[in-house]
């Protein structure tokens, strides 16, 4: 049977399931292919399926005359690159790009443009290194972030006391003034393999992760950076190795795995936007189970998950070498506080119990009225209260239980007897990726 004989629909058919490039040799068999391989609608869905666009744009954002068109231009833009790489690249920063723009626009706008393949070769002159092959082309598609507002770090944070952490991609300009700046005091100045990529200041410390050049693992610093270049790798070692092939295909580094693993856990709604006092930041602080636990008592829900904090942990110290911070958020359901019969509009908590365990063993029972020296009332439909605390471990896994006593009412005009209220047990764990 003829190509004649095969229908435009079929053809189109097929071609899409071969994909843009069998697609394009395929234009060189007979005219009749030709003309169905260079249909716009065709290069509309390699266009979508490829590089996520939706319109016929060319790597700078400019409108490009056809679909078609633009796919060619982002292959000649890339030439230098495997595709595949290229591709997996794009689809990640999609991903990102998709999130912020629908829960967190102020983000989202905060995205610098591409840097160029100059660009990257200043950098790459000044520090004296050779990027990884993805994380040359995630800049290519986005420099970092504009800096002028702390708290729109595309990776997020967490707070506790006075200690607030945001971390930002930095921009590459910013990668060499920090690489500079830094590396000389951690003594790796005999092997310039490190480079600082993403960073979060805060009151007490500053929070850096630093991406080897040669390896392609990230980093992040611990309590001992300064005096001893103490890291600990955000990404699983395995992965690091586990995909490479001779034609760099599949090749991965740390950068590409932990922006692929964020936004994982961003579209899963593991980690969500907090927002207090008007401001809006990205929570690192987990909100789906089994990292977060959730228990509802007499109409009173209470929310628990923690996350590790590598600046402060002391892999040196046998008492502090891991340190966690725990988020506490707890709200009135709208049905209100009910007890034996009674339903009540509002109840105060008085009084705090936790029993904290590294791996089963009990390392803290603590005691003590309201927490963090509030005493949060809580009424039917208002937000959640929210409150952040910490602790160290000897060990990189543990938990942590309790309990709440709350009055019915106010504790200035109670309506009954106090009632305890659980916090079911949530894990402390060290994690595969840390952010």
């Amino acid at each position: 049977m003829g190509l004649e004989a095969v229908g435009d629909l079929a053809l189109h058919i097929i071609l899409r399931k071969l994909g843009a490039e069998e697609s394009a040799r395929a234009a060189c068999v007979s005219k009749q292919l030709r003309a169905s391989a260079s249909e716009d609608p065709l290069w509309s869905h390699f266009c979508a399926q490829d590089l996520h666009l939706h319109q016929p744009l060319d790597p700078h954002g400019n409108l490009a005359p056809s679909f078609k068109a633009s796919y060619g231009l982002w292959r000649e833009s890339f030439s230098m690159y495997p595709w595949s790489l290229v591709k997996r690249a794009k689809r990640c920063w999609a991903k990102i790009t998709n999130w912020l723009s629908l829960h967190f626009p102020e983000a989202h706008s905060s995205l610098n443009k591409g840097a160029s393949e100059a660009d990257i070769q200043h950098l790459e002159t000044q520090l004296k290194v050779k990027l990884p092959l993805p994380t040359r082309i995630l800049y290519r598609f986005h420099d970092g972030q504009d800096l002028h507002d702390s708290l729109l770090g595309l990776i997020g944070g967490y707070s506790f006391y006075n200690h607030l952490v945001n971390v930002s991609l930095l921009p590459l300009h910013q990668i060499v003034l920090e690489t500079k700046h830094v590396m000389p005091k951690l003594g790796f100045s005999a092997t310039p393999d490190y480079i600082v990529v993403a960073s979060s200041s805060s009151t007490y410390s500053q929070k850096l992760f630093f991406l080897n050049c040669t390896t392609g693992q990230l980093y992040v610093g611990t309590a001992n950076l300064l005096p001893d270049a103490e890291m600990l790798p955000c990404v699983p070692n395995a992965l690091l190795n586990s995909v490479h092939d001779h034609n760099g295909d599949q090749q991965q580094d740390g950068m590409l795995l932990w922006l692929e693993e964020h936004y994982r856990r961003l579209e899963n709604g593991i980690i969500r936007l907090r927002e207090q006092e008007a401001m809006r930041s990205i929570s690192q602080f987990p909100e789906e189970s089994p990292l977060c636990s959730t228990a509802v008592t007499n109409g009173v829900q209470v929310r628990c998950s923690s996350v590790f904090v590598p600046e402060f942990s002391n892999l040196q110290d046998n008492t502090q070498r891991y340190y966690f911070s725990y988020s506490i958020r707890m709200s009135l359901l709208p049905e209100g506080c009910g007890i034996n019969g009674m339903t009540f509009n509002s109840c105060q908590l008085l009084s705090r119990h936790w029993v904290i365990r590294a791996y089963d063993v009990v390392v803290a029972n603590v005691n003590g009225e309201a927490v963090i020296g509030k005493y949060p009332l809580l009424c039917p439909g208002e937000q959640e209260f929210v409150y952040e605390s910490c602790t160290p471990l000897p060990s990189s896994s543990g938990s942590i239980e309790g309990s709440f006593m709350f009055v019915p009412g106010r504790l200035a005009d109670p309506k009954g007897s106090r009632f305890r209220v659980p916090a079911a047990r949530f894990p402390l764990q060290l994690p595969d990726y840390i952010f």
